[in-house]
């Protein structure tokens, strides 16, 4: 594990070899929004050794060990277009950085339309998203809320504790701004349209934080769409379904150059 600056800001980034096979663009791994690269656990790993690309897994501002976000409640409050500020300022950054051109982006949730805004404004080798948020729906809202009081009076805090140096901080910054009512207008379908490389877009059947619409409204108009919908999955096909979840991301990217 390592700090590496990007715009004044310490990111924890976990560097990922690739496994013995030709020279590939590596996977960068963009959590979701209560997630660091701890909460990842082994799964990074699992997916750079079946598809034998090196990645690069690192936590936003505010999450892991990375610098947290000052007075996250008053002054230093995320904005509605924090996704995009993330996507289109600190990844290019990041990326720079890491001396990465064309990475494949792989998100998930708020990670997943991270993934999807950066891949229609830079150039990328493919973006795989799963559960990602392109509209605002009520059924993510009311999960959202329920999030709230799982943490302000459940365990919620308690587990999260175990991913980020400052637990507070990393829960307010996204229950905020999701129960927001100026992030209600969130919408980046205009912008997923734009995307000219390939999409592979993975949900579970059993999303409580939004329903089929959320892939189904990607539709890409320029490059290949895929889209696959996992049963018996909940909001994180990575745990939910992790075997079929990496061989899904494994056989759509073996033809990539």
């Amino acid at each position: 594990m390592e700090a590496i600056q990007v715009n004044g800001v310490n990111l924890e980034v976990q560097r990922l070899p690739a496994a013995a096979g030709p020279y590939a663009e590596p996977i960068v791994f963009l959590h979701e929004g209560l997630g660091s690269v701890a909460m990842w656990r082994d799964w990074p790993a699992s997916v750079c050794a079946a598809t034998g690309r090196a990645g690069v897994v690192y936590s936003r501002r505010g999450y892991g060990s990375s610098d947290a976000v000052p007075d996250v409640r008053g002054q230093g409050r995320l904005r509605p277009d924090y996704m995009h500020d993330e996507a289109l300022r600190v990844l290019p950054s990041l990326l720079d950085a890491l001396a990465i051109e064309r990475p494949v982006l792989l998100g998930h949730s708020d990670g997943g339309s991270i993934a999807l805004i950066h891949a229609s404004h830079f150039p990328v080798t493919a973006c795989v998203v799963m559960a990602p948020h392109v509209v605002v729906e009520d059924v993510s809202v009311r999960s959202i809320e329920e999030a709230r009081t799982a943490f302000e009076a459940g365990p919620l805090r308690e587990r999260l504790r175990r991913y980020h140096a400052d637990v507070d901080g990393a829960f307010w910054q996204w229950n905020d701004i999701w129960l927001n009512p100026a992030f209600r207008s969130f919408d980046i379908r205009p912008e997923c349209r734009r995307i000219d490389v390939p999409v592979l877009a993975i949900q579970g059947e059993d999303d409580p934080y939004g329903t089929l619409r959320q892939i189904d409204e990607i539709a890409p108009t320029r490059g290949p769409f895929v889209r696959q919908v996992l049963p018996h999955c909940g909001h994180s096909p990575q745990r939910d379904q992790p075997d079929p979840t990496r061989r899904a991301i494994a056989e759509f990217l073996a033809p990539l150059p």
